[in-house]
């Protein structure tokens, strides 16, 4: 069996899935290695629901801990289906610049760019490269692609990633580039089949997660997104602040003699779902509690997300469709159900009973009286990392 293997690799786990071609709906096997940098631990589950776990060996140097984990996977795999051929390796690559605005085979030369935009996706740039070169070490005659998340928001005008910066800055390439876009990209494509003729019209996809953005689409393509330079800005996140003054880091800086590495860390990491609530930065938890720092923090993360809406319509011409993806986007009825409260204005309304019903397909959740259709389209980047790849290398 020939097959694309998905890669998508954190600092601390490494999600994988394998699509047999022809490209069915769903992976053959997907999981992940979790726990690296500490006891990694590899879960796996085959379609037909048989799981698989392990321990794998902590030892070793941090960095070479996701080609340890891969060579076991392969091995794994060698061993319980002889026939598996890996045939191609796609790559989720956080950023792209400005020059990659479609996917890409992945070699030295392109490595060496991709490496220079390190500094601008400091906790995601670096893992991500570190799988293609695992791979390269372990299966070197596999091709491999590289598939970014900036790289649909690359329709945008330019003024709309523009920053009010000197031409000096602008011109280094210090401007709104946008996260999250193979969600969007994928989202984009179930509009017509779930909002219909609205799909083309002016359209707000909320990707709602631990990381967490908006995007405004006029034609299914992409005009304007919270997040800019780099995936902190916009909304309010897990455990990231999301749009805040510049001033106050100048503050911290002088006042509490701040270095770079403790603002990183504040931004990044102590700041976020977490940082108001003090409790957690998982919205399951914080739902669920009945702390007022708990409902202090979902309600300024609806806030947020309703305010932004607002923006991206001016910047969209409109609001045909609000749609939600993600893991809070999709799961989360209350936090739909308060954005839409706090986005009356604009014509948005959702049915009680069809936003409450958990579901794992796309649905309609607007009201008969609602002028805004509202859905909620679970998202599959792996999938489009898949059908890139195979289109990529004609598969």
């Amino acid at each position: 069996m020939k097959a694309i293997l998905v890669l998508n690799a954190g600092s601390s786990s490494l999600k994988f899935a394998l699509y047999p071609l022809p490209l069915p709906a769903a992976p053959w096997l997907s999981g992940q290695v979790e726990g690296i940098g500490g006891q990694p631990r590899l879960h796996a589950r085959a379609a037909d629901g048989v799981r698989h776990e392990a321990l794998l060996d902590a030892s070793g140097e941090h960095g070479e801990q996701h080609r340890y984990a891969l060579g076991y996977l392969f091995a794994w795999l060698s061993a319980r289906h002889p026939t598996l051929e890996i045939v191609s390796a796609g790559h989720r690559i956080v950023h792209g610049g400005e020059r990659y605005a479609e996917p890409v085979r992945l070699g030295d030369a392109v490595l060496a760019e991709l490496d220079a935009l390190v500094p601008l996706a400091p906790l995601h740039q670096p893992h991500n490269l570190r799988a293609v070169r695992a791979v390269s070490a372990l299966l070197p005659q596999v091709p491999q692609v590289g598939c970014f998340d900036t790289a649909f928001h690359r329709t945008q005008a330019a003024l709309a990633q523009a920053y009010a910066l000197p031409r000096a800055l602008s011109a280094r390439g210090i401007k709104r580039y946008g996260f999250h876009g193979l969600s969007y990209d994928y989202v984009s494509r179930q509009l017509s089949a779930v909002v219909g003729e609205r799909g083309s019209g002016a359209v707000v996809i909320a990707h709602l997660g631990n990381g967490a953005s908006m995007c405004a689409l006029r034609e299914g393509r992409s005009v304007a997104t919270t997040m800019g330079f780099t995936a902190l800005e916009g909304l309010m996140m897990g455990t990231r602040a999301g749009a805040l003054d510049p001033g106050v880091l100048l503050y911290l800086l002088e006042h509490d003699r701040m270095d770079v590495a403790a603002l990183t860390r504040l931004l990044y990491k102590e700041s976020g779902l977490l940082g108001v609530s003090g409790i957690s930065q998982d919205m399951r938890t914080l739902l669920a509690s009945t702390a007022p720092e708990a409902r202090e923090a979902v309600e300024l993360f609806c806030y947020r997300i309703a305010r932004e809406l607002g923006s991206l319509a001016a910047a969209a011409g409109g609001l045909d469709a609000l749609v939600f993806t993600g893991g809070i986007g999709e799961h989360a009825a209350p936090v739909r159900a308060r954005v839409a409260a706090l986005s009356a204005w604009l014509g948005v309304r959702v049915d009680e009973r069809a936003n409450a019903e958990a579901g794992t397909v796309a649905r309609r959740v607007d009201a008969a009286d609602s002028r805004v259709a509202v859905a909620v389209i679970p998202t599959d980047e792996e999938g489009m990392i898949a059908r890139y790849s195979a289109e990529l290398l004609g598969m």
